[in-house]
């Protein structure tokens, strides 16, 4: 049994939707951050459940791995063919099946980008609030348990799915969950997957909750001296009940990169970037106690809009600040570290990275969603430079140690696909094991993303 008969036995399945062309390999064997190129064997276009279903028993007869693929924004590794094998890319697969305005769901295949969705809701007033910033598919969305912006008010991917369909590893099709908003019924199945990163089962459709559009959208900016003093207000902020929608953060050093990359005009010091939701009073009064918060804590230059433009402007900062950190040093990639702390140790776990990454040979930005404890260091390495990667790979161990100490977790939101395995039975212990059971009762052959997430062998 090899991954050659495997695809040999696939071909007349999938004709042309089935190719070895480097082109196509090169495509999903890269990642955004700095993992080295990894093509697989051959990538397989499903366009059907049925499809998933026959290409994932062929595999699991020949014992050919399937690495499933989205849009391949993940960070962590999670979409490369580290044993080979086939990428199974479901970007065909990705209608909004269903909408249903009046219980608040909507159902959708895998492939759906969350803001091809939200443009199919627009007139519904309805819209999926989850942020992860890059245009992810919903199915990697889900797979990776994704977050972002908006958690702080709406949750993450494991609080906005319903129910999934799943191809197993042998073939069998699943479905789990309901279109209730309760259920006492089971095994929590959805929660099991969500959050899987496809080494459980292929998503194949999702059941989102939706949640009304905002009648009133007011953003607000306003700098800060020194990062301690901009994440106490961040605190102050959670603590004293102020109903932000988002609270991001971004260091001196990415508001220049901004500046040069966006052509901003940001003062070149921390930042906070709020969002607050709901009617054109209420977002007016918290934006009101916001910037009296900020002017407690020292801040400067806050301003608010509800004008489209202005709040486009403004979170355009946030959703390029990684290609801009990037762009600030040509020829580099990314080691991208993911720390979640809870938020009363917030404080104390920034200052601690910030003064880690000043004692270091290589520049590393601070952003994140702070309300929700979690932030980002970008480390920038040059590929030609190996002591820049193990410089990196050392800060990022001392930031996992710091963040178990501190009572959080090795990844917040981005996952742990290879990039963050070896950290896994030190946040987990035993916990870690029993994934690894439940991995070989669901998959036995192990064909599904192999080297990711639990156990290896």
């Amino acid at each position: 049994m090899t991954i050659t008969t495997a695809l040999e036995a696939l071909s007349p399945v999938l004709g042309d939707r089935l190719s070895r062309s480097k082109p196509d390999l090169a495509a999903h064997g890269q990642s955004e951050s700095y993992f080295p190129l990894t093509p697989p064997d051959a990538v397989a276009w499903p366009e059907t459940t049925a499809e998933v279903a026959q290409i994932l028993a062929i595999c699991a007869e020949h014992g050919c791995p399937v690495v499933p693929w989205g849009t391949g924004t993940s960070l962590e590794g999670h979409a490369l063919a580290l044993e080979g094998g086939l990428s199974l890319d479901l970007a065909r697969m990705n209608r909004l099946l269903e909408v249903h305005p009046e219980d608040m769901d909507a159902v959708v295949q895998p492939g759906l980008t969350r803001e091809e969705l939200n443009r199919d809701l627009r007139t519904t007033g309805l819209f999926f609030p989850v942020d992860p910033g890059a245009n992810a598919s919903l199915g990697g969305m889900a797979a990776t348990r994704a977050s972002g912006t908006t958690t702080v008010r709406y949750g993450t991917m494991a609080d906005n799915v319903l129910g999934l369909e799943v191809v197993l590893g042998d073939g069998r099709v699943i479905r789990t969950g309901t279109r209730a908003r309760k259920s006492a019924s089971g095994y929590d199945l959805t929660r099991l997957f969500v959050g899987s990163e496809g080494t459980l089962g292929v998503i194949t459709e999702l059941t989102l909750r939706l949640h009304g559009q905002p009648e009133a959208i007011a953003a607000a900016v306003c700098a800060f001296g020194e990062i301690g003093a901009a994440v106490d207000c961040v605190i102050a902020t959670i603590q004293s009940g102020i109903k932000v929608a988002r609270i991001e953060f971004v260091d001196a050093e990415t508001a220049a990169a901004v500046n040069a990359y966006s052509r901003g005009e940001f003062p070149e010091k921390p930042h906070l970037l709020v969002e607050f939701h709901g009617s054109e009073q209420g977002v007016a009064e918290e934006s009101q106690r916001f910037g009296e918060l900020v002017s407690e804590m020292g801040g400067e230059g806050f301003r608010w809009s509800t004008r489209p433009e202005d709040r486009r402007a403004l979170w355009e900062m946030r959703h390029t600040a990684y290609w801009a950190i990037l762009a600030s040093r040509k020829g580099a990639r990314a080691v991208v570290t993911d720390l979640c702390v809870p938020i009363s140790r917030l404080a104390e776990a920034v200052e601690e990275t910030r003064a880690d990454i000043a004692a270091s040979p290589i520049p590393g930005p601070i952003l994140g969603h702070m309300g929700d404890g979690n932030f980002h260091a970008i480390l920038l390495i040059h590929d030609d430079a190996p002591e820049e990667l193990a410089a990196a790979k050392a800060l990022s161990h001392r930031m996992v140690e710091r963040a178990l100490r501190l009572g959080g977790t090795v990844t917040g939101e981005h996952g742990v696909g290879a990039g963050k395995l070896d950290y896994m039975e030190e946040e987990h212990g035993a916990g870690w094991a029993l994934m690894g059971d439940i991995k070989r009762a669901v998959d036995p052959k192990g064909i599904l993303n192999p080297g990711k997430l639990v156990p290896r062998g």
